[in-house]
């Protein structure tokens, strides 16, 4: 079996403060016995507003943040898949959503843009991530020492057609920042139809607490299996969430319900 962690963090706007608990967590993660760790959306900031993403954004392949989570992978000898970090775009006065994956030699295995932005609006708060990220446009998957993993990130979770191009995955990542609002009433349900209809396990990390920016991130962190039962989870404030993948017991859901093969269209 293999064994995975998800992080935990209520980020700060300060990207050096966020790193110190990246490495923390990570550590803790790594020494828990995890092959691969999941860092959480925007783990190396969540700011005041919109134009602090751009002050932070680094060009593919270079700067502090990717340099850190390389050296970090490198480091514990983990798989680790960073969350998501502001990457520079085509598009002026806009960043990229991005999460990079690192291999446990620290080489830079995968990269998915987040495709779908968050748009949400009520009397009192509202988001539109349109204003300052471009959207991705292609479907990202990897192939890690145990089998397939599929990238998304937060919005992307309310797609299901993005999780069905995947194709046969043994894990789907999730790294989020849902807000308290939306998160008290969809996250744990949308997460677990992901790893019903996919029959795959879903590792979610989140944001989870109040921020010092006054922004409150519903948290929830959570490993859940092909059956649809969460196998672990934290609420909300820092931490680790792990868990062993068990593939004979995909394969038995697979083989008992084989939905997968069932399919139509």
């Amino acid at each position: 079996m293999t064994k995975v962690a998800a992080i935990q963090m209520v980020s700060t706007p300060v990207v050096e403060e966020n790193i110190v608990t990246a490495r923390r967590l990570i550590g803790e993660a790594a020494s828990q016995g995890a092959d691969l760790v999941l860092l959480p959306e925007y783990w190396p900031g969540i700011g005041y507003n919109d134009t602090e993403k751009l002050q932070h954004a680094e060009v593919f392949g270079t700067g502090a943040i990717q340099d850190f989570m390389a050296e970090t992978a490198r480091e514990n000898g983990i798989w680790l898949i960073g969350g998501t970090l502001s990457l520079v775009s085509n598009e002026p006065g806009k960043v990229l959503n991005s999460s990079l994956v690192y291999d446990a030699e620290g080489k830079n295995v995968a990269r998915y843009d987040k495709i779908h932005l968050f748009g949400f609006a009520t009397e009192r708060e509202s988001y539109d991530e349109s204003l300052a990220i471009a959207g991705g446009h292609e479907v990202v998957t990897f192939q890690a020492p145990f089998g397939k993993v599929g990238l998304s990130v937060c919005y992307d979770l309310r797609f299901p057609e993005l999780y069905r191009a995947f194709g046969d995955c043994a894990l789907i990542v999730v790294p989020s920042a849902f807000t308290y609002t939306t998160g008290k009433v969809h996250w744990e349900i949308l997460l677990r139809a992901r790893a019903i209809e996919n029959q795959a396990y879903v590792l979610a990390a989140a944001q989870g607490g109040r921020h010092v920016t006054g922004r409150r991130t519903w948290g929830h962190t959570m490993l859940i299996d092909p059956w649809g039962e969460v196998k672990a989870v934290l609420p909300e404030g820092e931490g680790v969430v792990a868990g062993e993948l068990d593939f004979g017991r995909m394969a038995s859901i697979r083989e008992k319900l084989p939905a997968l093969r069932h399919r139509k269209l």
